[in-house]
């Protein structure tokens, strides 16, 4: 089911959380639905408004696997308009040539290449381990298994770790199409019964430093669930496996309903080694103690997928992020799918969604 070919649909990019995920969704939708879109304001709500690096590169990667007429893509543009074809898999690259975020390259690409005719590599550069952004250690160890559960997976080779300011690091994405999207039923959230993560430095920054964030954090979530498994390992990349220097930490709970929900902070040099892990903990418990079956992260990603999938989903969450809801609005506004937001409690809530069950039209192959 599409729009006809001549409907361009207009997108205030300025509108509710006002960032580049608007811009990513549009595209993402656009190109699945094939439905021509035009972006303005793009990126309005933030400090420096229009289209950065990490941005450009993801609008253009989308319109190489498509094959589609970009108009307006320029460093800097507050305006864009998308005409998308078919979608075909392949090998594309894509180079921020800054830290901008990795994670948020796959986030536009992904969806696309699952709905491609066979399988999609993605090889693409730029920041690892970003702000504002989710590190790419969360979207394998966190977003991959929930997008197992709608019936879609990737597989994943780090080349190499790139830091702020640098960047330079690459990351290789195999994806195989699929069919259909699965719709799902999260609204159990159970017992937390382990908690994992790691501590990582790399260039000049020396091991102690991870074990101090990996010791905090472990302090903190053994304090709120001492009957819980947790273990968070230190370690120190290899100098031939990164470039620049740089911190962090991500953590990961899972109950024995099988969700998994993160947490993470990168090193800064205001904060000590100690508030970094103590930061990290602390994020993963805020979503934990809510009961939710997702973290604030995955809660937008997964509004794509509801949207697409054959079916109704209904997924319990904390309270609704404006990312969230913002992805609610582009979905409705480029989809006939429909959410409701069921209010548990003042911080839990069910979003359940009607999919409009987006079928794979392409001669799939998946070798």
């Amino acid at each position: 089911m599409s729009c006809p070919a001549s409907t361009l649909i207009e997108i205030d990019g300025g509108m509710l959380e006002g960032g580049g995920q608007i811009l990513r969704l549009a595209l993402a939708f656009s190109a699945l639905r094939t439905i021509p879109v035009r972006v303005r304001n793009i990126r309005a709500g933030r400090s420096s408004p229009g289209l950065r690096a990490q941005h450009l590169r993801g609008v253009q990667i989308v319109q190489q696997m498509t094959g589609g007429t970009l108009k307006g893509a320029d460093i800097g543009s507050t305006s864009i308009e998308f005409h998308p074809g078919r979608i075909r898999g392949g090998e594309y690259s894509a180079d921020t040539q800054t830290a901008g975020s990795i994670g948020l390259l796959i986030q536009v690409a992904l969806p696309c290449a699952l709905f491609s005719d066979k399988v999609t590599v993605l090889k693409l550069k730029g920041g690892t381990n970003a702000e504002m952004a989710p590190q790419f250690d969360y979207t394998t160890e966190v977003f991959r298994p929930l997008l197992e559960k709608f019936g879609a997976t990737f597989d994943y080779k780090i080349i190499k770790r790139g830091y702020y300011p640098r960047g330079g690091g690459e990351v290789h994405i195999r994806v195989r199409p699929v069919q259909k999207i699965e719709p799902v039923e999260m609204t159990e959230s159970g017992r937390v019964v382990r908690m994992w993560g790691w501590a990582f430095v790399a260039g000049a920054l020396p091991i102690k430093m991870a074990e101090v964030m990996a010791d905090s954090a472990s302090r903190v979530l053994k304090k709120s669930y001492p009957d819980a498994e947790v273990n968070i390992e230190p370690y120190k990349e290899a100098p031939d496996e990164a470039v620049g220097s740089g911190s962090g930490i991500n953590v990961v709970a899972q109950t024995d309903k099988g969700c998994l929900l993160g947490g993470s902070a990168l090193g800064k040099r205001e904060l000590k080694a100690e508030e970094v892990g103590q930061k990290a903990a602390e994020e993963l418990l805020e979503s934990v103690r809510t009961g939710a079956c997702v973290d604030n992260y995955a809660q937008d990603q997964v509004i794509l997928l509801m949207a697409i999938a054959g079916g109704k989903s209904r997924v319990k969450c904390g309270p609704v992020t404006l990312h969230t809801q913002t992805a609610i609005h582009i979905a409705e506004l480029l989809t006939q799918a429909k959410f409701n937001i069921v209010k548990l409690g003042p911080d839990s809530n069910i979003i359940e969604c009607d999919g409009i069950s987006l079928i794979n039209n392409n001669n799939v192959s998946t070798s």
